[in-house]
This record gives C-alpha cells, sequence and structure tokens, in this order.
C-alpha cells in the first residue's frame, strides 16, 4: 500500500509491475472483466493527458492488454416455467388483471418482446387474424413477428373482456391499459410480472428480459434458424444474437453431465 500511496503522489513513480499487480489485484477482489478493463483504461488516458500536458514521458500502462471481455450467458426460464407462470393467472380472483397478466406474458415470451416494445404497442400494432404483432424497436426499427395460436387467445380475450373495464370512457390506441386507463408504465408490468412468478413459486431472479431470452433461446433449441431469430429479435448485428448459441451448448453440456454415466 505504501507504493500506491506514493505513486498517488507522483505518478512518475508508477511501473508496469505496479499497474499488473493492481490489475491482478482487482481480479482477486472478484471484479469483471470488465470493470478492470474500464479501471485499466481510465489509467491510461490519465497518463496520454500526463503526456500531453505535463510532457510526462512514461506510460506504465503501455503494452499491457486490457481483459477479454467475457459476455455473461443471459438467465432463462424452461418451457416448464413459462407454462406455469401463465397457467398461474387463472387462480388471480381478479379476472381483468388475470386476463391482461396473461396476455402481456404471452406476447412478452411469444414474441421475444422487450418490454419498451411490449408497453408501446398501439392496437393498430396487432393483427389477430393474420397473426403477427408490428413492433417498433430500438431507433426506431419497425420488425413484423409471428404472433402464435396462445398468444392471439390471451390477446382476443384481453380485449374483450379486461380492456374495455380498464379503458372505461377513456379512449387510448394503447394496448395495454392501467386501472385508469392509461398507457401501463414499465413498473406496473415489473409488478405484474413479480405477482405471477411468486405465485408460480419460481425462485430464481425473472426480469422482463427474462422472458426475451427464454423465447430465443427455446427456438434455437427447437432447430429455428439463427438468422430468423435475429429478425425477430430485432438485432442489427447476429453477433448479438449467437449468445444465445453458446447458451444452447451450454444447456447441452449440463444435460450430458447430468444425465450421461460418463458425464
Amino acid at each position: 500500500m505504501q507504493g500506491y500511496r506514493l505513486a498517488a503522489q507522483d505518478p512518475a513513480r508508477v511501473d508496469r509491475k505496479m499497474v499488473r499487480g493492481y490489475v491482478r489485484g482487482l481480479t482477486s477482489m472478484g471484479f469483471t472483466s470488465a470493470t478492470v478493463a474500464r479501471k485499466l483504461t481510465s489509467i491510461r488516458m490519465f497518463y496520454r493527458f500526463l503526456a500531453g500536458h505535463l510532457k510526462l514521458s512514461i506510460d506504465p500502462t503501455e503494452n499491457i492488454e486490457l481483459p477479454k471481455h467475457t459476455r455473461r450467458l443471459p438467465e432463462i426460464l424452461t418451457a416448464e416455467q413459462i407454462a406455469s407462470l401463465i397457467d398461474v393467472v387463472s387462480k388471480v380472483p381478479d379476472r381483468f388483471w388475470a386476463s391482461r397478466a396473461r396476455a402481456m406474458i404471452e406476447i412478452m415470451y411469444g414474441c421475444g418482446l422487450r418490454v419498451a416494445e411490449l408497453l408501446g404497442l398501439g392496437l393498430s400494432d396487432v393483427a389477430l387474424e393474420d397473426g403477427y404483432v408490428r413492433v417498433l424497436g430500438k431507433r426506431s426499427k419497425e420488425r413484423v413477428v409471428p404472433l402464435g395460436l396462445c398468444a392471439r387467445d390471451a390477446v382476443r380475450d384481453y380485449l374483450t373482456q379486461a380492456r374495455p373495464h380498464y379503458a372505461g370512457k377513456r379512449v387510448s390506441e394503447y394496448l395495454f391499459l392501467n386501472r385508469r386507463g392509461k398507457p401501463l408504465s414499465r413498473m406496473g408490468f415489473w409488478k405484474i410480472l413479480r405477482q405471477c412468478v411468486h405465485l408460480a413459486g419460481i425462485k430464481q431472479h425473472v426480469t422482463p428480459h427474462t422472458l426475451r431470452h427464454s423465447f430465443a433461446t427455446h427456438l434455437l433449441e427447437g432447430g429455428a434458424d439463427l438468422r430468423a431469430v435475429q429478425e425477430m429479435l430485432g438485432h442489427a448485428d447476429i453477433s448479438t444474437t449467437q449468445i444465445y448459441v453458446h447458451l444452447d451448448r451450454q444447456y447441452l453440456r449440463e444435460v450430458f453431465r447430468t444425465f450421461h454415466p460418463r458425464g
């Protein structure tokens, strides 16, 4: 620690050995590779500033590579957990709440939407007869995603019963409304999802994005084409979609280790 205190007072006393020791220390403390890389980049930029303003000729970060970023695999639910999450809403006494919750979860999982895309859906964006939903994604990029039979039935039930109840005399172009007839907020959906997760007895941490991750993973597990999944998710770069291929392989490895006699 004495060396670090001296270095803080006089940056010229820092050498590569100290920087490498600092990086190893961060790693041993449990910091992720992304955090370590960010801190190392900050030190590097600091020495570039010193070189330009104080004519400091040394750079102790030179030739020290940034830690490779390891992408965390997203959490997913099994098909059985998804089914229980949807089925459990029938146990809720408030039939309007239950109808809305079921429709939202069916669309989130059935179409792989982001939460902002779900809550931004308008009445004209859902074509029940043709079986698709028009989605406005990031950077206002529009895409069309198939709407499965289960999701269609759930949305049709919601439009017939729950939505007129929530809308009352208000006129709104949004598909999902709160109790005051206004567009449902992100926090409102979070509360609904949390209650469904609790009722279903699911212990793992579930977010709206968990449903999107599950959608993509289950499609690829079933043999779907990567490009098709990319299109449905609205990913600009296919490398973003490829994370689900790695997730699928990890799942297969775990199945092998669990059930194969020589796993």
